[in-house]
């Protein structure tokens, strides 16, 4: 199952302005036709390392050795896993994570800014007494970025419980060599677990070292780690595969779009990139896998799943940072209005995201697009 091309020409104009506060979000629910009184409290679970990210906008150059550059925009954030919590709250999922924050006001704001601005649960992190907040200062030019981050050893104890809390899915990320225990009880309990990886820094490149892959039920890497994982000399055979180790396995091509296969019902799909104007990829591969988790909770058709990924990903790379550039349904209805708007747009193109007309909400286009990002770590409390 092939879509059609992608819609292009979308990129909208560059932002390098951070300033302006974060909107409400569009309350959708889309997993509103399948909920139910026995349901879990939670729609998704996960669990990782918070960073603080510091975002540097409108560089016009690299940073030169020896000299002051100023930035014309800047942002702060929750950054490492909170790119993935906050991507699957904005699109409407009930989410929980555990999380160990540091106890200084970095640590503070993050747990604010998940807690109160996201609507993320965090009774399962914690707070950890003279733990010193990791941070990624981050800076975008030319369509690329540069980061440097600085970190103390993280707490000895695993921040993930040792009971994870009833959820429809989880989302971990597999390390090579290394059995996370929560993944299995998760399993066991009846929730769905969808999981991306990181580059093999051994080489090795194996996939019985991804001893947690037996109990996911989607695999989500890039074409250069599955072409690596498998032997397969081109990414669609390498997805095929990967279907002998997880009943799903999806691939993300990059500037082609993904492609995916699904072993239970013998189904395959292959939907294009939407051709933007890429600023910062931060964070793209998390709203990925979240848009993807969503259209699997929702139980859309595979093609549906991977188109609906790729549109949060486009969007999100049309902004700077990770968790700040997530979108959220207000984005969604608002690009989905504008795109229809189009004289002359390719009809195939329409239909390949016709799904969205009875979910997307009515933006107006004035209000396309949007910022979300907030210029400093935290303004003081009026009384």
């Amino acid at each position: 199952m092939t879509a059609s091309n992608a819609f292009a020409g979308f990129a909208g104009e560059e932002r390098e302005h951070l300033g302006e506060a974060p909107h409400a979000h569009a309350h959708v629910d889309p997993l509103a036709a399948v909920r139910s009184s026995a349901d879990p409290p939670w729609d998704v679970y996960l669990t990782g390392t918070v960073f603080l990210d510091i975002v540097f906008t409108g560089l016009d150059t690299a940073p030169v050795r020896g000299t002051e550059s100023w930035a014309r925009g800047m942002g702060s954030s929750p950054g490492g896993v909170a790119n993935m919590a906050t991507a699957l709250a904005r699109l409407g999922l009930r989410t929980s994570l555990a999380a160990a924050f540091g106890d200084d006001h970095y640590g503070e704001y993050c747990w604010d800014a998940l807690e109160q601005g996201e609507g993320i649960d965090l009774s399962t992190s914690r707070t950890v007494p003279g733990w010193h907040s990791p941070v990624t200062v981050s800076m975008a030019y030319e369509g690329e970025r540069t980061m440097v981050s600085h970190g103390h050893e993280p707490p000895p104890e695993e921040p993930a419980p040792d009971c994870p809390p009833r959820a429809r899915a989880a989302v971990a990320s597999l390390v090579p060599g290394r059995r996370a225990h929560w993944i299995a009880q998760a399993a066991s309990e009846g929730t769905r677990i969808f999981a991306d990886v990181g580059w093999d820094d051994t080489g090795a490149w194996d996939l019985t070292g991804l001893a947690d892959l037996e109990h996911c039920e989607a695999f989500l890497p890039n074409a250069e780690e599955a072409m690596r994982y498998t032997g397969a000399d081109c990414p669609r055979a390498a997805a095929h595969a990967l279907c002998e180790y997880v009943p799903v396995a999806v691939v993300t091509l990059g500037a082609d779009g993904a492609y995916a296969v699904d072993r239970r019902t013998g189904e395959s799909a292959e939907v294009p990139a939407i051709a933007v104007e890429a600023l910062d990829p931060t964070g793209a591969g998390d709203v990925f896998v979240a848009g993807f988790v969503t259209g699997s909770l929702a139980g859309w058709p595979l093609a549906d799943r991977l188109a609906f990924a790729g549109l949060t990903a486009a969007l999100s790379v049309q902004e700077f940072g990770g968790s700040l550039s997530a979108p959220g349904w207000a984005e969604i209805g608002a690009w989905w209005q504008q795109v229809q708007s189009v004289p002359g747009q390719d009809p195939a193109a329409l239909r390949r995201y016709a799904f969205l007309a009875g979910l997307a909400p009515r933006e107006p286009l004035t209000a396309w697009p949007r910022r979300r990002a907030v210029p400093t770590i935290g303004f003081g409390r009026s009384a």
